[in-house]
């Protein structure tokens, strides 16, 4: 009977910490859920969002490829640029090179 005494004991104290640890834990924060409304708005926002930039940057390019770019004269001949020892098979310029002799 001591026994039987002890377990009902053991299985209150039981029931009163869980009791007390569901009291004191931080309520379960609620989770929000979108509606369809708010998430068809998203949509239409970064919709227009991406557009703009779009256009933005399309006009950006525009621009820059209208301006004209300076036009150097031809760089001196230095002596230690393309120096060949020996022709190449395909002649004496580079493979991709058009030099006029």
């Amino acid at each position: 009977m001591a026994s039987a005494a002890a377990a009902a004991a053991a299985r209150s104290g039981l029931r009163s910490l869980v009791a007390r640890a569901k009291a004191t834990a931080a309520p379960a924060a609620r989770r929000r859920m979108s509606s369809a409304h708010d998430d068809a708005h998203e949509t239409a926002k970064w919709e227009k969002i991406t557009y703009a930039g779009i256009v933005t940057c399309t006009l950006l390019a525009a621009y820059n490829l209208s301006k004209g770019h300076p036009h150097f004269d031809e760089p001196p001949a230095y002596p230690y640029l393309h120096i060949r020892n020996k022709e190449f098979p395909w002649g004496p310029d580079g493979l991709f090179e058009s030099k006029h002799h």
